[in-house]
């Protein structure tokens, strides 16, 4: 991988419903998130904060739906953690509440590597 260019990880169902999205919102929202992954700042973005700390969305819209793609970036990695489509502009709790879970989910995964590292680390000196 080239040195900026951060790995995407899709959590749950997140990429076959973002496929399931029309042309023109996937190819929007995979340029935001090509953008990030080079250390540029996508096109439509904002912060889900208080919701989710630290963790964006990506948006795009027709006549039809709101698209939403909720990600957070962590240790050069980004995490798709939800995609959905809404009718208006709030958020419903149900997908707030989805990809709370599965942030949790990651950062247990997380520590769970960090912990099995340290573990051979220590390992490896006695």
């Amino acid at each position: 991988m080239m040195a900026g260019h951060a790995a995407v990880v899709w959590e749950g169902d997140s990429r076959a419903v973002i496929k399931s999205f029309p042309e023109d919102a996937r190819e929007h929202l995979g340029g935001d998130l090509r953008r990030m992954q080079n250390g540029e700042v996508p096109l439509d973005f904002g912060p889900m904060a208080p919701a989710l700390p630290g963790a964006f969305e990506l948006r795009d819209r027709d006549k039809d739906f709101w698209y939403r793609v909720l990600l957070k970036r962590i240790d050069g990695t980004i995490y798709v953690l939800h995609c959905f489509t809404k009718k208006s502009n709030e958020t419903p709790r149900r997908d707030v509440k989805t990809a709370k879970g599965r942030l949790k989910n990651v950062e247990r995964r997380l520590a769970a590597q960090e912990k099995a590292r340290k573990h051979a680390e220590k390992n490896k000196r006695t």
